[in-house]
């Protein structure tokens, strides 16, 4: 269904619920495992059906909320399918309904994941972003995706109030935090509203989510994704996790719901699964506490991108000081160096399991220590029902130990339906029907597939992927720049961070307090993790004839590190 289609009202609620058996049966081999894979998607399928009312009707544990000051709150799959039907009822007593956006401004606990459930019952499109954002990033998101209704705390509102005449879609603001300038409160909305629901009955590829992806040139793309986008995960998290669920399972994760890693990678399928959630995102990551916090409540599975790995690893003797009980760790993001991993090995008593993907067509290759050996550098073989290669320019496939790019075939459950209202981007993401990462690779003769670099400018620092071209967008605006290139350089902690080439316009004079002026600009503008930790002026800045930044020569230029 094309991104501005929007079909009839179709309720029903037993045509979206899906299957909370495996998709993946434990075997003795991984070659058995794929063979014997087959894809289950129903015609009629809807996420919050699926990842929480079929569980409705027992009092299972689906989400513990660890809030800052240790405070928590634990809630039924019971009680979050009656607080999503009030909010589906409270959304569309304001005229929300099918097709209709709805921005979810903030992060992990209870109201996020009862704001994605709503809006999925309601048919809308749910449009998470991450409360980093400044006012310039949001201000994007929300008028490319034509938002309706944003749903936020305090810290949100203050960012939107300024906005709002800026944002002519914007119709609805909803405040977890009680009234806000003209916002709607979120309490009373419930309290308001019924708890009884009967979700729309779509169909498997009906629009769900918008999630922004970074890339390397203009501003940032919505990938649009079906509802089916939970089933195509679940082969990728069951593999990882060491055929996830297990008894007494517990997931959680450090990366914010508002990215796929956080939402797709853990919320969902774990939910799909009956699996229970633990929702705590530190503000700023604390390795000790980390910790602390696995073993405070025995989580027994976690997703742990390389840069919290890579922080907990500083950590001294964490094994005679907490006694947690990992099951599992995914990471995914960046290559892990065999140094880490035996790291991971002794410090958890378990292999750390790779995986890769990415926004538009996520956890598509994998690494599983119980069934097949792990390969430091390796992000592991195709999981089972993916079709993952590497390809030439014109899309053929090449052999093993020839670098091209990683491709994914469609159909698959799993990829995005297209960018949101650019068929011009959709269309270049594809050659024929392989789908283009933008990452280049090589596959081994025991179809291993190894990362070798990127074939765009995506820096990725601290588990982030990054589109230099908003931070760009963002530096011609100071007052003092006259030209500026991101790029990312190596770091040894958030494998890249970001650095500025800047010109100045004349008259400016780049000294230390400029420095620190244009750091701090871009950081309340655009996002806190995307504001330039370095940065060089320049006389001028490597071009191509035709006017474009030839960012290679800035990371590989003498005066990039």
């Amino acid at each position: 269904m094309l991104a501005d289609q929007r079909p009839e009202t179709r309720k029903g609620g037993e045509e979206g619920r899906g299957n909370a058996e495996a998709m993946l049966t434990r075997t003795g081999s991984y070659r058995a495992l794929r063979e014997g894979f087959r894809w289950q998607i129903p015609e009629r399928y809807n996420i919050a059906v699926d990842a929480c009312d079929k569980w409705a009707d027992t009092d299972r544990l689906a989400l513990i909320d660890l809030k800052g000051d240790g405070r928590e709150d634990r809630y039924s799959f019971r009680d979050l399918s009656r607080l999503s039907n009030r909010l589906a009822n409270a959304l569309e007593a304001h005229d929300v309904g099918e097709g209709d956006r709805v921005a979810i401004l903030l992060a992990q606990g209870a109201e996020t994941a009862v704001a994605h459930l709503a809006a999925y019952k309601i048919g809308a499109i749910a449009v998470p972003l991450f409360t980093l954002f400044g006012e310039e990033a949001l201000e994007y998101r929300l008028n490319d995706s034509g938002t309706s209704t944003v749903i936020t705390d305090q810290a949100g509102m203050a960012k939107l109030l300024p906005l709002r005449d800026r944002l002519p879609a914007l119709e609805n603001l909803i405040s977890i935090d009680g009234p806000a300038g003209d916002a709607l409160d979120w309490r009373m909305l419930l309290e308001r509203a019924s708890d009884s629901y009967l979700p729309v009955a779509s169909f498997a590829d009906d629009p769900a989510l918008i999630i922004y992806t970074s890339g390397t040139t203009g501003p940032p793309k919505g990938a649009l994704h079906a509802h089916r986008v939970l089933l195509g995960h679940l082969p990728g998290v069951e593999l990882p996790h060491n055929f996830f669920p297990q008894p007494g399972d517990l997931f959680w994760t450090p990366a914010d719901w508002a990215w796929i890693g956080g939402l797709l990678d853990v919320l969902l399928p774990a939910w799909h699964h009956g699996a229970p959630v633990l929702a705590h995102r530190f503000a700023k990551f604390d390795p000790e506490a980390a910790f602390r916090l696995l073993a405070d409540h025995q989580v027994r599975n976690a997703f742990l991108p390389p840069t919290a790995l890579k922080m907990l690893r500083g950590v001294e003797n964490p094994a005679a000081r907490w006694n947690y009980a990992l099951r599992s760790i995914g990471s995914g993001g960046e290559t892990l160096g065999a140094g880490l991993l035996d790291w991971a090995q002794e410090t958890f008593g378990i292999a750390v399991n790779e995986f890769y993907g990415q926004t538009e067509c996520n956890l598509v290759v994998a690494n599983c220590a119980e069934l097949m050996a792990v390969k430091p550098g390796s992000m592991g073989r195709p999981v089972p029902g993916h079709d993952v290669a590497v390809v030439d320019a014109a899309g053929a496939v090449l052999p093993p130990g020839e670098t091209g790019t990683v491709a994914v075939r469609r159909p698959d459950p799993v990829m995005f339906l297209e960018y949101w209202r650019n068929a011009e981007a959709t269309a270049a993401k594809f050659r024929g029907d392989w789908l283009l990462t933008g990452d280049t690779g090589a596959c081994d003769e025991d179809g291993y597939l190894h990362f070798v670099g990127r074939d765009d400018d995506v820096i990725t620092s601290g588990g982030y992927r990054i589109g230099p071209g908003e931070i760009e967008d963002c530096l011609l605006k100071h007052p003092a720049v006259s030209m500026a290139a991101a790029v990312g350089v190596p770091d040894p902690l958030r494998t890249e961070r970001v650095k500025a080439f800047i010109v100045l316009k004349e008259g400016s004079k780049g000294d230390d307090a400029l420095v620190r002026e244009i750091q701090g600009f871009v950081k309340t503008r655009l996002a806190a993790h995307e504001y330039p930790r370095e940065v060089a002026f320049v006389d001028s800045l490597p071009m191509t004839a035709t006017g474009k930044i030839i960012r290679k020569a800035l990371r590989e230029g003498p005066s990039a590190d």
